[in-house]
């Protein structure tokens, strides 16, 4: 007899699945990413959650401009008009969908995305935890960014560091909790970067970490930490936390990643955790991919978040 619990995404209690696809690419530079939420689909990610015996409802992509019609502006937060008002369309998709009742599924596009994802959660309640798995911190500012590109602020923003254009989209500050707010899967950091991350309030995993306590601590103390006093968890999940052997259709690939089967046992961690209650997809860059395996990895683990087991 397995010895897990029940899933809380069994079929007869499910919130619907609300698939809402957001093909931003403003966030960095390279041309691709924008096409992300169609490779997921075309992975057969409805046919999975239909798998599970998941209610879901295709939302289809929101409307989106692409980096070729814009002019990328201020250096140091490249393409910011074009992503706050992405991001504010973003925001009131996804407080609508809440407000459903629905679990929302948020398929980007870079990782800017995130800004709009969780504005529209905070639009319900602002005292959300957060796992964030990314290979990198996101934790830039205008100050420290070696490159401008406003994906590697996406997390600092979300916490209420930063342009106030962004980082007061929504009209609340933060929109998730710092205490809150736990990175996994970390190996590349900028310098400034790291000085803001070891003055902040966020928990940190590096891979290091993982290497030496392993996933399954890892993750039990992540969810512990992110749900420590709050009702609502996010799980924003960059896909280049994993080793890119594994996962090659990313824009910023880092060697040294998360296994693939250590990425399973973390969404499976979370999923016998029952206090999901919103997801993100983010960095899948299918010009850069291999017949599209980056996209079905990451159909298998939103898989596993929603309840996916072996046996």
């Amino acid at each position: 007899m397995s010895p897990h619990p029940p899933h809380p995404f069994a079929p007869r209690s499910a919130s619907p699945v609300h698939i809402i696809g957001m093909p931003l690419d403003f966030g960095q530079t390279l041309r691709g990413v924008d096409m992300g939420p169609s490779a997921l689909r075309v992975a057969g990610l409805v046919e999975k959650l239909g798998s599970l015996g998941l209610p879901v409802v295709e939302g289809g992509d929101i409307s989106c401009d692409i980096m070729a019609t814009k002019e990328a502006g201020e250096a140091r937060l490249r393409f910011l008009p074009a992503i706050a008002e992405a991001c504010t369309r973003l925001a009131g998709e996804v407080a609508r969908v809440v407000a459903a009742g629905h679990f929302p599924l948020v398929l980007g596009g870079d990782h800017s995305v995130s800004i709009g994802t969780l504005a529209g959660l905070a639009t319900h309640d602002p005292r959300q935890g957060l796992i964030w798995f990314d290979a990198h911190g996101d934790f830039n500012s205008a100050d420290t960014t070696p490159s401008g590109n406003i994906h590697g602020m996406a997390l600092a923003l979300v916490l209420g560091h930063g342009d106030p254009r962004l980082a007061e989209l929504g009209g609340i500050v933060p929109k998730a909790i710092e205490e809150n707010t736990v990175l996994v899967g970390v190996r590349d950091l900028d310098p400034g970067e790291r000085t803001r991350l070891r003055d902040s309030r966020i928990t940190v995993f590096t891979m290091r970490d993982v290497d030496e306590q392993g996933i399954d601590v890892v993750m039990r103390r992540a969810i512990e930490i992110a749900t420590r006093g709050v009702d609502r968890l996010h799980l924003s999940l960059d896909v280049d936390v994993i080793d890119p052997d594994e996962a090659p259709g990313v824009g910023t690939p880092v060697p040294g990643g998360i296994t693939f089967r250590e990425a399973h046992h973390a969404l499976e961690v979370v999923a016998d955790s029952g206090l999901l209650t919103s997801m993100e997809v983010v960095e899948i860059n299918p010009t850069l991919d291999v017949r599209n395996r980056t996209a079905e990895l990451a159909v298998g683990l939103v898989g596993s978040s929603l309840g996916q087991r072996i046996l």
